[in-house]
């Protein structure tokens, strides 16, 4: 374990009364979700593993998630969530469009599958005014994923790189796609960066824990991943640019660094981005053009035109949408889309509110990775780990009650 600490509260802060303590089944209910969002397809592991078995394992966990969180929160005392209540709406939507049966009965399980989900979240948001809380869960739990991959990778590295997949590194012990790797490869990097320009983690931390986490990412050859992480850092340290001398340093050193790599190492760079392809498919994002295309000219009545088809695998014609904008207005409609805006707005607005602080850094990273993410990745529309990445925002920039914050307090994150 890697000690977190931070400057001592002023004296006035220490008679505060303690806030009230975090249980343990919050965390556990937490990983629970985070197991539901790993999904069940992906490359050949080493050991096989039945998909059906898969399937069980990740969508019992949302329900597993609901018991514990309704054991820990037996009064069902909330706290108010502009994200989540607009989410609920979204939930709402969801059974409207897929009540139309468009989809089959699988639209009308997905969508159940998706209340339970928020709910969850609601009954969770009793402990939002700790949000570190929840951080260190989401770099644990994610963490814990990226070493099965880079077990996978030393105990086989043909499979963990499979000419299928041109070479790109997925999950051989539990199925991870390459974009997933990425994805948690960039969100755990991300977060621990900024714990460490808040000072509320050490160099060693970084070296440990986001130094693997971005080769792991790198391996996977993931672009979007890579962009959110590096947009990501970029706005969520200028967040912290005037009131943190290490954010300043180390935005000035950045910007050598990247100078550097971009002269120096423009041919490997431009290379990697490429990842073979000819640049008219790289133009089209690697054929999400043509799909898309063709999902947006799809003749489609009044009620699906608003309120969408119904939940489905994200999917269109047998290829993935691979767009969060598009396949909410495939599955929920213009409505579902004004929802997911509406809500990503109001997640900016409320952190461009807020003052300088780490919860607000660490918040704004997460929100400027989903935004990136969302073009080219799907997610927003239905429970998955970008929805749970952007409530730990909401939860980090929850006004704190009156008792002293987990914040104020010394925090561990694992190595």
């Amino acid at each position: 374990m890697v000690s977190v600490t931070e400057q001592p509260a002023a004296p006035a802060e220490s008679t505060r009364p303690e806030p009230e303590r975090v249980p343990k089944l919050v965390g556990a209910a937490w990983v629970l979700m985070l197991v539901n969002t790993l999904g069940s397809q992906g490359p050949q592991t080493i050991l096989p593993i039945p998909r059906p078995l898969i399937q069980m394992i990740t969508m019992g966990a949302v329900g597993a998630a609901f018991v514990l969180a309704l054991v820990v929160n037996p009064r069902v005392q909330l706290r108010p969530s502009a994200y989540l209540l607009m989410l609920t709406v979204l939930v709402v939507v969801s059974f409207a469009s897929s009540g139309q049966l468009t989809g089959g009965l699988g639209s009308l399980f997905r969508s159940f599958r998706f209340a339970l989900f928020v709910t969850t979240l609601w009954l969770l948001t009793r402990w939002w005014g700790n949000g570190m809380v929840f951080v260190r869960h989401h770099v644990r739990f994610l963490g814990a994923v990226l070493a099965t991959v880079a077990v996978g990778l030393v105990v086989a590295p043909g499979l963990a790189r499979p000419s299928l997949y041109d070479g790109r590194l997925v999950g051989v012990i539990w199925p991870l796609t390459a974009p997933q790797v990425g994805q948690y490869g960039a969100i755990v990097a991300g977060l621990v960066v900024m714990l460490w320009l808040s000072k509320l983690t050490d160099g060693r931390s970084v070296a440990l824990i986001a130094g693997p986490a971005v080769v792991l990412l790198l391996l996977s050859h993931t672009r979007t991943a890579t962009l959110g992480l590096v947009v990501g850092l970029l706005v969520a340290g200028l967040s912290l640019f005037l009131t943190n001398a290490r954010a300043r340093r180390a935005f000035a050193w950045g910007t050598i660094v990247v100078g550097v790599v971009a002269v120096g190492f423009a041919s490997a760079v431009q290379t990697w981005v490429l990842r073979g392809q000819d640049t008219e498919n790289f133009a089209n994002l690697t054929g999400r053009q043509k799909t898309w295309n063709a999902l947006l000219d799809q003749p489609r009545s009044l009620m699906q035109e608003v309120f969408g088809l119904g939940l489905t695998n994200k999917s269109f014609n047998g290829l993935p949408i691979d767009s969060s904008w598009l396949s909410v207005y495939y599955e929920q409609g213009l409505v579902g889309v004004a929802l997911v805006a509406l809500f990503l707005l109001t997640l900016v607005v409320i952190a461009a509110l807020r003052p300088p602080s780490p919860a607000r850094a660490c918040a704004v990273f997460l929100i400027v990775y989903c935004l990136v993410s969302s073009y080219t990745e799907s997610g927003l529309g239905d429970a998955s780990p970008y929805l749970l990445h952007l409530a730990i925002a909401a939860a980090l920039l929850t006004r704190r009650a009156p008792a002293e914050s987990e914040l104020d307090r010394p925090q561990r994150i694992p190595r």
